[in-house]
Protein backbone atom coordinates (compact mmCIF):
# COMPACT_ATOMS: atom_id res chain seq x y z
CA UNK A 1 0.00 0.00 0.00
CA UNK A 2 3.14 2.62 0.97
CA UNK A 3 4.64 1.54 -2.13
CA UNK A 4 1.38 2.41 -4.63
CA UNK A 5 0.76 5.63 -2.43
CA UNK A 6 4.86 6.62 -3.02
CA UNK A 7 4.08 6.09 -6.81
CA UNK A 8 1.07 8.06 -7.06
CA UNK A 9 2.60 10.96 -5.64
CA UNK A 10 5.69 10.78 -7.87
CA UNK A 11 4.04 10.73 -10.47
CA UNK A 12 1.50 13.64 -9.37
CA UNK A 13 4.53 15.96 -8.22
CA UNK A 14 6.22 14.79 -12.07
CA UNK A 15 2.58 16.22 -13.72
CA UNK A 16 2.92 19.62 -11.82
CA UNK A 17 6.43 19.89 -13.04
CA UNK A 18 5.77 19.29 -16.39
CA UNK A 19 2.90 21.97 -15.94
CA UNK A 20 5.58 24.47 -15.34
CA UNK A 21 7.03 25.85 -18.55
CA UNK A 22 10.71 26.90 -16.95
CA UNK A 23 12.93 26.19 -14.69
CA UNK A 24 13.09 27.93 -11.07
CA UNK A 25 16.32 28.94 -9.25
CA UNK A 26 15.79 28.68 -5.48
CA UNK A 27 18.83 29.77 -4.42
CA UNK A 28 18.35 33.25 -2.99
CA UNK A 29 16.01 32.53 -0.18
CA UNK A 30 15.30 34.50 2.98
CA UNK A 31 16.27 31.44 5.02
CA UNK A 32 19.52 30.61 2.93
CA UNK A 33 20.73 34.50 3.05
CA UNK A 34 20.08 34.32 6.98
CA UNK A 35 22.14 31.04 7.06
CA UNK A 36 25.33 33.08 5.48
CA UNK A 37 25.05 36.41 7.44
CA UNK A 38 24.81 35.10 10.86
CA UNK A 39 28.10 33.93 11.02
CA UNK A 40 28.88 37.48 10.75
CA UNK A 41 25.88 39.04 12.86
CA UNK A 42 24.84 36.98 15.31
CA UNK A 43 22.73 39.94 16.70
CA UNK A 44 20.42 39.50 13.15
CA UNK A 45 16.68 37.97 13.19
CA UNK A 46 14.41 37.76 10.17
CA UNK A 47 11.34 40.56 10.21
CA UNK A 48 8.43 38.95 10.76
CA UNK A 49 5.43 40.98 9.73
CA UNK A 50 3.15 42.68 12.54
CA UNK A 51 -0.70 41.41 11.45
CA UNK A 52 -2.71 44.33 11.26
CA UNK A 53 -6.74 44.76 10.87
CA UNK A 54 -6.18 47.78 9.19
CA UNK A 55 -4.30 46.15 6.64
CA UNK A 56 -6.06 43.69 3.81
CA UNK A 57 -4.04 41.21 2.14
CA UNK A 58 -4.91 39.46 -0.81
CA UNK A 59 -2.47 37.15 -2.32
CA UNK A 60 -2.08 35.28 -5.94
CA UNK A 61 -3.86 38.00 -8.03
CA UNK A 62 -3.35 37.23 -11.62
CA UNK A 63 -2.57 40.90 -13.58
CA UNK A 64 -1.65 39.17 -16.81
CA UNK A 65 -2.10 35.97 -18.81
CA UNK A 66 -0.21 35.09 -21.67
CA UNK A 67 -1.02 31.97 -23.23
CA UNK A 68 -0.62 29.40 -20.60
CA UNK A 69 1.55 31.61 -18.06
CA UNK A 70 0.04 33.77 -15.63
CA UNK A 71 1.85 36.35 -13.74
CA UNK A 72 0.28 37.08 -10.09
CA UNK A 73 0.85 39.72 -7.61
CA UNK A 74 -0.32 40.19 -3.75
CA UNK A 75 -1.64 43.27 -2.56
CA UNK A 76 -1.42 44.62 1.13
CA UNK A 77 -3.97 47.27 1.18
CA UNK A 78 -4.71 49.91 3.85
CA UNK A 79 -8.18 49.83 4.84
CA UNK A 80 -8.47 53.67 7.15
CA UNK A 81 -9.00 55.34 3.95
CA UNK A 82 -10.14 54.95 0.53
CA UNK A 83 -7.45 56.20 -1.75
CA UNK A 84 -3.73 55.52 -0.93
CA UNK A 85 -0.61 55.84 -2.67
CA UNK A 86 0.97 53.05 -4.02
CA UNK A 87 4.31 51.08 -3.80
CA UNK A 88 4.79 48.61 -6.43
CA UNK A 89 7.47 46.06 -4.34
CA UNK A 90 10.06 44.33 -6.60
CA UNK A 91 11.94 41.28 -5.32
CA UNK A 92 15.73 40.26 -5.49
CA UNK A 93 17.93 37.75 -6.50
CA UNK A 94 20.70 38.52 -9.10
CA UNK A 95 17.45 38.36 -11.76
CA UNK A 96 17.64 34.71 -11.63
CA UNK A 97 16.36 33.61 -8.04
CA UNK A 98 13.78 34.95 -5.27
CA UNK A 99 10.39 35.63 -5.64
CA UNK A 100 7.52 37.89 -4.68
CA UNK A 101 6.83 36.77 -1.27
CA UNK A 102 10.08 38.01 -0.02
CA UNK A 103 8.49 41.45 -0.65
CA UNK A 104 5.36 40.26 1.61
CA UNK A 105 6.65 41.39 5.19
CA UNK A 106 7.64 45.06 4.17
CA UNK A 107 5.01 44.93 2.00
CA UNK A 108 2.07 44.55 5.05
CA UNK A 109 4.47 47.09 7.28
CA UNK A 110 4.45 49.91 4.47
CA UNK A 111 0.77 49.21 3.90
CA UNK A 112 -0.08 49.74 7.49
CA UNK A 113 1.39 53.21 7.04
CA UNK A 114 -1.23 54.47 5.09
CA UNK A 115 -0.29 52.57 1.57
CA UNK A 116 -1.58 50.56 -1.05
CA UNK A 117 1.40 47.81 -1.70
CA UNK A 118 1.81 45.30 -4.33
CA UNK A 119 4.30 42.56 -4.21
CA UNK A 120 4.82 41.31 -7.87
CA UNK A 121 6.13 38.16 -10.00
CA UNK A 122 7.80 38.95 -12.96
CA UNK A 123 10.06 36.37 -15.65
CA UNK A 124 13.36 35.82 -14.17
CA UNK A 125 16.68 35.28 -16.58
CA UNK A 126 15.53 31.35 -17.06
CA UNK A 127 12.42 31.85 -18.30
CA UNK A 128 12.86 35.26 -20.51
CA UNK A 129 15.24 37.39 -20.75
CA UNK A 130 16.00 41.52 -20.65
CA UNK A 131 13.79 43.45 -20.99
CA UNK A 132 11.02 40.85 -20.62
CA UNK A 133 11.11 41.85 -16.79
CA UNK A 134 10.51 45.15 -17.27
CA UNK A 135 7.19 44.85 -19.62
CA UNK A 136 6.04 42.43 -17.01
CA UNK A 137 6.39 45.17 -14.23
CA UNK A 138 4.99 48.14 -16.28
CA UNK A 139 2.05 45.70 -17.10
CA UNK A 140 1.61 45.19 -13.34
CA UNK A 141 1.46 48.97 -12.65
CA UNK A 142 -1.05 49.54 -15.76
CA UNK A 143 -3.31 46.58 -13.80
CA UNK A 144 -3.23 48.13 -10.66
CA UNK A 145 -3.65 51.70 -12.15
CA UNK A 146 -6.44 49.81 -14.29
CA UNK A 147 -8.18 48.74 -10.71
CA UNK A 148 -7.37 51.72 -8.67
CA UNK A 149 -10.52 51.95 -6.59
CA UNK A 150 -10.49 47.94 -6.30
CA UNK A 151 -7.01 48.59 -4.42
CA UNK A 152 -7.77 51.71 -2.89
CA UNK A 153 -5.08 53.36 -5.61
CA UNK A 154 -4.20 57.03 -6.17
CA UNK A 155 -3.20 56.42 -9.74
CA UNK A 156 -0.70 60.04 -9.66
CA UNK A 157 0.71 58.56 -6.48
CA UNK A 158 2.67 55.59 -7.26
CA UNK A 159 6.23 54.51 -5.98
CA UNK A 160 8.00 51.86 -7.27
CA UNK A 161 10.68 49.90 -4.55
CA UNK A 162 12.90 47.29 -5.40
CA UNK A 163 15.53 45.84 -3.66
CA UNK A 164 19.22 44.90 -5.38
CA UNK A 165 18.30 43.46 -8.50
CA UNK A 166 14.64 44.77 -7.97
CA UNK A 167 16.34 47.87 -7.25
CA UNK A 168 17.86 48.09 -10.49
CA UNK A 169 14.89 47.27 -12.10
CA UNK A 170 12.96 49.77 -10.07
CA UNK A 171 15.15 52.64 -11.02
CA UNK A 172 15.10 51.88 -14.91
CA UNK A 173 11.70 51.53 -14.58
CA UNK A 174 11.50 54.81 -12.93
CA UNK A 175 13.78 56.53 -15.28
CA UNK A 176 11.61 55.35 -18.60
CA UNK A 177 8.31 56.55 -17.89
CA UNK A 178 7.91 58.25 -20.86
CA UNK A 179 10.28 55.79 -23.00
CA UNK A 180 8.13 53.71 -25.69
CA UNK A 181 10.83 51.38 -26.31
CA UNK A 182 10.70 49.74 -22.82
CA UNK A 183 6.76 49.10 -23.22
CA UNK A 184 4.71 45.91 -24.37
CA UNK A 185 2.59 46.61 -27.12
CA UNK A 186 0.47 43.53 -26.74
CA UNK A 187 -0.53 45.31 -23.53
CA UNK A 188 -3.78 46.74 -24.74
CA UNK A 189 -4.47 48.86 -21.24
CA UNK A 190 -5.28 52.53 -21.37
CA UNK A 191 -3.25 53.54 -18.20
CA UNK A 192 0.45 54.04 -18.15
CA UNK A 193 3.42 52.76 -16.53
CA UNK A 194 4.65 56.25 -15.30
CA UNK A 195 5.87 55.88 -11.55
CA UNK A 196 6.00 59.22 -9.51
CA UNK A 197 8.71 58.11 -7.27
CA UNK A 198 11.59 55.59 -7.20
CA UNK A 199 12.38 54.10 -4.21
CA UNK A 200 16.20 52.16 -5.15
CA UNK A 201 17.04 49.96 -2.30
CA UNK A 202 20.91 48.38 -2.70
CA UNK A 203 20.44 48.02 -6.77
CA UNK A 204 22.89 49.25 -9.23
CA UNK A 205 22.47 51.89 -11.41
CA UNK A 206 24.90 51.57 -13.94
CA UNK A 207 26.25 47.97 -14.91
CA UNK A 208 29.95 48.70 -16.48
CA UNK A 209 31.12 51.51 -14.30
CA UNK A 210 34.36 51.28 -12.58
CA UNK A 211 31.97 50.70 -9.22
CA UNK A 212 30.51 47.81 -10.52
CA UNK A 213 31.93 44.24 -10.20
CA UNK A 214 28.59 42.48 -12.05
CA UNK A 215 29.54 39.48 -14.55
CA UNK A 216 28.09 36.26 -15.34
CA UNK A 217 24.60 36.64 -13.87
CA UNK A 218 24.15 40.01 -15.49
CA UNK A 219 25.64 38.89 -18.75
CA UNK A 220 23.25 36.13 -18.44
CA UNK A 221 19.48 38.43 -18.04
CA UNK A 222 21.36 40.66 -20.43
CA UNK A 223 21.63 37.83 -23.33
CA UNK A 224 25.88 37.89 -23.48
CA UNK A 225 28.59 39.92 -21.66
CA UNK A 226 29.25 43.45 -22.23
CA UNK A 227 31.43 42.90 -25.20
CA UNK A 228 28.82 40.72 -26.85
CA UNK A 229 26.03 42.89 -26.33
CA UNK A 230 26.88 46.50 -25.33
CA UNK A 231 23.93 47.97 -26.18
CA UNK A 232 21.62 45.75 -23.42
CA UNK A 233 24.68 46.88 -20.80
CA UNK A 234 24.06 50.32 -21.93
CA UNK A 235 20.27 50.61 -22.20
CA UNK A 236 19.73 48.23 -18.78
CA UNK A 237 21.41 50.91 -16.40
CA UNK A 238 19.16 53.76 -15.23
CA UNK A 239 21.49 56.26 -15.26
CA UNK A 240 21.80 55.96 -19.21
CA UNK A 241 17.98 57.45 -18.86
CA UNK A 242 18.21 59.84 -16.23
CA UNK A 243 17.22 63.25 -17.17
CA UNK A 244 14.69 66.17 -16.74
CA UNK A 245 11.83 64.08 -16.34
CA UNK A 246 12.76 61.72 -14.28
CA UNK A 247 11.03 61.54 -10.64
CA UNK A 248 12.30 61.98 -6.77
CA UNK A 249 14.27 58.96 -5.56
CA UNK A 250 15.48 57.48 -2.35
CA UNK A 251 18.48 55.18 -2.33
CA UNK A 252 18.46 53.46 0.98
CA UNK A 253 22.27 51.38 0.81
CA UNK A 254 24.32 49.00 2.70
CA UNK A 255 28.14 49.96 3.37
CA UNK A 256 29.41 47.88 -0.04
CA UNK A 257 29.71 50.27 -2.93
CA UNK A 258 29.34 48.01 -5.56
CA UNK A 259 25.61 47.62 -4.75
CA UNK A 260 25.41 51.31 -5.89
CA UNK A 261 27.50 51.34 -9.30
CA UNK A 262 26.68 55.02 -10.98
CA UNK A 263 24.11 56.15 -8.04
CA UNK A 264 26.80 59.12 -7.79
CA UNK A 265 26.54 59.81 -11.25
CA UNK A 266 22.99 59.76 -11.35
CA UNK A 267 22.86 61.97 -8.10
CA UNK A 268 24.88 64.60 -10.67
CA UNK A 269 22.14 64.99 -13.49
CA UNK A 270 19.51 64.49 -10.85
CA UNK A 271 20.60 67.55 -8.66
CA UNK A 272 21.32 69.66 -12.26
CA UNK A 273 17.94 69.36 -13.06
CA UNK A 274 16.59 70.11 -9.18
CA UNK A 275 15.09 66.90 -9.26
CA UNK A 276 14.13 65.62 -5.13
CA UNK A 277 16.81 63.11 -3.97
CA UNK A 278 17.45 61.64 -0.36
CA UNK A 279 20.36 58.99 0.29
CA UNK A 280 20.17 56.85 3.29
CA UNK A 281 23.26 54.78 3.96
CA UNK A 282 22.87 52.11 7.05
CA UNK A 283 26.46 51.54 8.22
CA UNK A 284 28.13 48.40 8.94
CA UNK A 285 24.98 46.36 7.37
CA UNK A 286 25.38 43.80 4.46
CA UNK A 287 23.74 43.12 1.63
CA UNK A 288 20.20 42.24 1.54
CA UNK A 289 19.66 43.57 4.78
CA UNK A 290 16.12 44.55 4.88
CA UNK A 291 15.43 41.19 5.36
CA UNK A 292 16.64 41.52 9.10
CA UNK A 293 15.81 43.16 12.13
CA UNK A 294 17.66 45.41 13.34
CA UNK A 295 17.79 47.07 9.96
CA UNK A 296 14.48 46.33 8.96
CA UNK A 297 12.59 48.88 10.67
CA UNK A 298 14.89 51.28 9.47
CA UNK A 299 14.41 50.61 6.08
CA UNK A 300 10.70 51.06 6.48
CA UNK A 301 11.12 54.34 8.29
CA UNK A 302 13.42 56.09 5.58
CA UNK A 303 10.86 54.83 2.93
CA UNK A 304 7.90 55.46 4.75
CA UNK A 305 9.51 59.22 5.63
CA UNK A 306 10.26 59.45 2.00
CA UNK A 307 6.76 58.57 1.18
CA UNK A 308 5.48 61.18 3.10
CA UNK A 309 7.30 63.96 1.83
CA UNK A 310 6.04 63.65 -1.69
CA UNK A 311 2.65 62.34 -1.12
CA UNK A 312 1.23 62.78 2.10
Amino acid sequence: MKKIFLLVFVLFMNGIKSQIPYRIDTSYTVKSTYTKLIKHYPFITIAQAKKSKEVNAIYDIVYNQEKNRALHLDAFIDKKQKINPAVIMIHGGGWKSGNKSQMQVLGQEIASKGYSCFAIEYRLSLEAKYPQAIYDVKNAIKFIKDNANRFHVDPNKIAILGCSSGGQIAALIGTTNNDLALRDTLNKSKSTATVNAIIDIDGILAFKHPESEEGEMAAFWLNGTYEENPKNWENASAVTHTNKNTPPILFINSSFGRFHAGRDDMIAILNQNKIYNEVKTIQNSPHSFWFFNPWFEETVQYTTQFLATLFK
